[in-house]
Protein backbone atom coordinates (compact mmCIF):
# COMPACT_ATOMS: atom_id res chain seq x y z
CA UNK A 1 0.00 0.00 0.00
CA UNK A 2 1.00 3.73 -0.07
CA UNK A 3 2.55 3.59 3.49
CA UNK A 4 4.20 0.29 3.04
CA UNK A 5 7.84 0.05 3.81
CA UNK A 6 9.67 -0.14 7.36
CA UNK A 7 12.77 -1.86 9.66
CA UNK A 8 14.66 -4.69 8.01
CA UNK A 9 13.83 -7.50 9.99
CA UNK A 10 13.12 -8.68 13.52
CA UNK A 11 16.15 -7.55 15.14
CA UNK A 12 15.84 -3.84 14.06
CA UNK A 13 12.23 -4.35 14.64
CA UNK A 14 13.12 -5.20 18.40
CA UNK A 15 15.65 -2.50 18.79
CA UNK A 16 12.96 0.01 17.72
CA UNK A 17 10.73 -1.33 19.90
CA UNK A 18 13.28 -0.57 23.25
CA UNK A 19 13.45 2.62 21.86
CA UNK A 20 10.08 3.29 21.75
CA UNK A 21 9.67 2.23 25.26
CA UNK A 22 12.56 4.33 26.30
CA UNK A 23 10.69 7.47 24.87
CA UNK A 24 7.80 6.24 26.99
CA UNK A 25 9.24 5.98 30.24
CA UNK A 26 7.04 6.24 33.27
CA UNK A 27 4.69 8.47 31.43
CA UNK A 28 1.11 7.25 30.95
CA UNK A 29 0.73 5.81 27.29
CA UNK A 30 -1.81 4.23 24.90
CA UNK A 31 -0.13 2.64 22.54
CA UNK A 32 -1.56 0.75 19.34
CA UNK A 33 0.17 -1.70 17.62
CA UNK A 34 0.56 -1.97 13.88
CA UNK A 35 -2.63 -1.66 12.36
CA UNK A 36 -3.40 -3.65 9.80
CA UNK A 37 -0.50 -5.81 10.37
CA UNK A 38 -3.26 -8.84 11.29
CA UNK A 39 -5.70 -8.13 9.20
CA UNK A 40 -3.11 -8.40 6.02
CA UNK A 41 -1.32 -11.24 7.20
CA UNK A 42 -3.05 -13.03 4.71
CA UNK A 43 -0.91 -12.24 1.67
CA UNK A 44 1.93 -13.67 3.60
CA UNK A 45 4.05 -16.96 3.04
CA UNK A 46 3.78 -19.23 5.92
CA UNK A 47 7.59 -18.26 7.05
CA UNK A 48 6.64 -14.68 6.82
CA UNK A 49 3.58 -14.72 8.62
CA UNK A 50 4.79 -16.83 11.70
CA UNK A 51 7.68 -14.02 11.72
CA UNK A 52 4.76 -11.41 11.71
CA UNK A 53 3.01 -13.13 14.85
CA UNK A 54 6.28 -13.44 16.86
CA UNK A 55 7.59 -10.12 16.30
CA UNK A 56 4.24 -8.59 17.45
CA UNK A 57 3.81 -11.26 20.09
CA UNK A 58 7.55 -9.85 21.46
CA UNK A 59 6.58 -6.15 20.83
CA UNK A 60 3.20 -6.95 23.22
CA UNK A 61 5.14 -8.27 25.19
CA UNK A 62 7.68 -5.65 25.93
CA UNK A 63 5.15 -2.95 25.94
CA UNK A 64 2.32 -3.89 28.49
CA UNK A 65 5.28 -5.09 30.54
CA UNK A 66 5.18 -1.09 31.37
CA UNK A 67 2.98 -0.42 34.11
CA UNK A 68 1.70 2.92 32.85
CA UNK A 69 1.32 1.86 29.19
CA UNK A 70 -1.88 0.42 28.16
CA UNK A 71 -1.42 -1.85 24.91
CA UNK A 72 -3.62 -2.61 21.87
CA UNK A 73 -2.72 -4.64 19.29
CA UNK A 74 -4.83 -3.76 15.98
CA UNK A 75 -7.31 -5.82 14.84
CA UNK A 76 -8.89 -4.56 11.34
CA UNK A 77 -12.37 -3.36 10.78
CA UNK A 78 -15.71 -5.15 11.15
CA UNK A 79 -15.39 -5.99 7.01
CA UNK A 80 -12.16 -7.29 6.85
CA UNK A 81 -12.40 -10.73 8.52
CA UNK A 82 -15.05 -12.76 10.77
CA UNK A 83 -14.45 -12.50 14.52
CA UNK A 84 -13.35 -16.00 15.01
CA UNK A 85 -10.34 -15.60 12.62
CA UNK A 86 -9.45 -12.30 13.84
CA UNK A 87 -9.58 -13.99 17.64
CA UNK A 88 -6.92 -16.23 16.51
CA UNK A 89 -4.42 -14.16 14.85
CA UNK A 90 -4.80 -11.68 17.91
CA UNK A 91 -4.27 -14.65 20.37
CA UNK A 92 -0.93 -16.10 18.06
CA UNK A 93 0.35 -12.04 18.58
CA UNK A 94 0.11 -11.62 22.08
CA UNK A 95 -3.35 -10.06 23.17
CA UNK A 96 -2.96 -11.98 25.93
CA UNK A 97 -0.21 -9.59 27.63
CA UNK A 98 -2.24 -6.66 26.45
CA UNK A 99 -4.95 -4.89 27.84
CA UNK A 100 -6.95 -5.64 24.39
CA UNK A 101 -7.39 -4.52 20.64
CA UNK A 102 -7.68 -1.47 18.32
CA UNK A 103 -10.52 -1.44 15.50
CA UNK A 104 -11.43 0.72 12.57
CA UNK A 105 -8.08 2.40 12.51
CA UNK A 106 -7.70 4.65 9.51
CA UNK A 107 -11.16 3.13 7.93
CA UNK A 108 -14.98 4.40 7.76
CA UNK A 109 -16.88 1.67 9.57
CA UNK A 110 -19.92 2.85 11.80
CA UNK A 111 -18.91 3.21 15.25
CA UNK A 112 -22.02 0.48 15.81
CA UNK A 113 -20.45 -2.31 13.74
CA UNK A 114 -17.21 -1.97 15.15
CA UNK A 115 -18.72 -2.42 18.82
CA UNK A 116 -21.08 -5.54 17.99
CA UNK A 117 -17.65 -6.62 16.07
CA UNK A 118 -15.71 -5.57 19.05
CA UNK A 119 -18.22 -7.56 21.29
CA UNK A 120 -17.96 -10.62 19.78
CA UNK A 121 -13.23 -10.42 19.50
CA UNK A 122 -13.95 -9.44 22.86
CA UNK A 123 -16.09 -12.49 24.08
CA UNK A 124 -13.52 -14.65 21.73
CA UNK A 125 -10.45 -13.41 23.93
CA UNK A 126 -11.26 -14.00 27.22
CA UNK A 127 -13.16 -10.07 27.92
CA UNK A 128 -10.09 -8.15 26.01
CA UNK A 129 -11.26 -4.31 26.50
CA UNK A 130 -10.91 -2.56 22.62
CA UNK A 131 -10.55 1.38 20.82
CA UNK A 132 -12.71 2.51 18.22
CA UNK A 133 -10.82 4.90 15.69
CA UNK A 134 -13.51 7.45 14.95
CA UNK A 135 -11.45 10.01 13.51
CA UNK A 136 -13.45 9.38 10.11
CA UNK A 137 -16.82 7.57 10.48
CA UNK A 138 -18.87 10.04 11.02
CA UNK A 139 -21.13 9.36 7.42
CA UNK A 140 -19.97 5.57 7.42
CA UNK A 141 -17.85 3.56 4.35
CA UNK A 142 -18.19 5.13 1.00
CA UNK A 143 -21.06 3.22 -0.97
CA UNK A 144 -18.12 1.79 -3.59
CA UNK A 145 -15.77 0.60 0.19
CA UNK A 146 -13.10 2.90 -1.19
CA UNK A 147 -10.54 3.65 1.85
CA UNK A 148 -8.11 5.98 -0.12
CA UNK A 149 -9.15 9.10 0.30
CA UNK A 150 -12.97 8.62 -0.21
CA UNK A 151 -14.86 11.72 -1.25
CA UNK A 152 -17.86 12.81 1.16
CA UNK A 153 -16.49 11.51 4.50
CA UNK A 154 -17.00 13.36 7.97
CA UNK A 155 -15.42 13.53 11.09
CA UNK A 156 -17.03 10.94 13.91
CA UNK A 157 -17.94 11.39 17.54
CA UNK A 158 -14.98 13.46 19.36
CA UNK A 159 -12.43 10.80 21.36
CA UNK A 160 -14.42 9.80 24.86
CA UNK A 161 -14.48 7.37 27.25
CA UNK A 162 -17.83 6.79 27.12
CA UNK A 163 -18.76 4.73 25.01
CA UNK A 164 -21.72 2.30 24.10
CA UNK A 165 -19.86 -1.18 23.99
CA UNK A 166 -19.77 -2.85 27.50
CA UNK A 167 -15.64 -3.87 26.58
CA UNK A 168 -15.21 -0.56 24.45
CA UNK A 169 -12.97 1.53 26.63
CA UNK A 170 -12.50 4.38 23.94
CA UNK A 171 -13.50 6.09 21.11
CA UNK A 172 -10.23 7.68 19.55
CA UNK A 173 -9.17 10.02 16.70
CA UNK A 174 -6.03 6.99 16.11
CA UNK A 175 -5.90 8.23 12.77
CA UNK A 176 -4.94 12.31 12.54
CA UNK A 177 -7.99 13.49 10.21
CA UNK A 178 -6.94 15.76 7.30
CA UNK A 179 -3.75 12.97 7.17
CA UNK A 180 -3.40 12.02 3.72
CA UNK A 181 -4.10 7.96 2.92
CA UNK A 182 -1.58 8.30 -0.17
CA UNK A 183 -1.62 9.72 -3.92
CA UNK A 184 -4.44 7.40 -4.76
CA UNK A 185 -3.44 7.12 -8.34
CA UNK A 186 -5.12 10.35 -8.39
CA UNK A 187 -1.94 12.71 -7.55
CA UNK A 188 -2.94 13.36 -4.01
CA UNK A 189 -0.98 14.28 -1.20
CA UNK A 190 1.59 11.55 -0.14
CA UNK A 191 0.62 9.12 2.44
CA UNK A 192 1.01 10.83 5.69
CA UNK A 193 0.83 14.33 4.43
CA UNK A 194 -1.76 17.04 5.60
CA UNK A 195 -4.51 17.81 3.02
CA UNK A 196 -5.99 20.69 4.12
CA UNK A 197 -9.10 20.79 2.06
CA UNK A 198 -9.63 17.00 2.76
CA UNK A 199 -9.75 18.22 6.51
CA UNK A 200 -12.23 20.92 5.90
CA UNK A 201 -14.45 18.44 4.23
CA UNK A 202 -14.37 15.99 7.40
CA UNK A 203 -15.27 19.25 9.51
CA UNK A 204 -18.15 20.28 7.44
CA UNK A 205 -19.67 17.15 6.81
CA UNK A 206 -20.08 15.83 10.04
CA UNK A 207 -22.98 15.21 11.92
CA UNK A 208 -21.00 15.87 15.38
CA UNK A 209 -19.65 19.10 14.89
Amino acid sequence: GYSAGGLSGPVAYQAWIRQVIAGIGSRPAAVVIEPDALASASCLSATKKSQRYAMLKDATYRLAAQKTTAVYLDAGHSAWLPSREVASRLKLAGVGHARGFSLNVSNFRRTSEEISYGERISYLTGGKRYVIDTSRNGLGPATNAAWCNPSGRALGVKPTAATGGRHADAYLWIKHPGESDGTCGRGEPAAGEWWRDYAIGLVTRSPYF
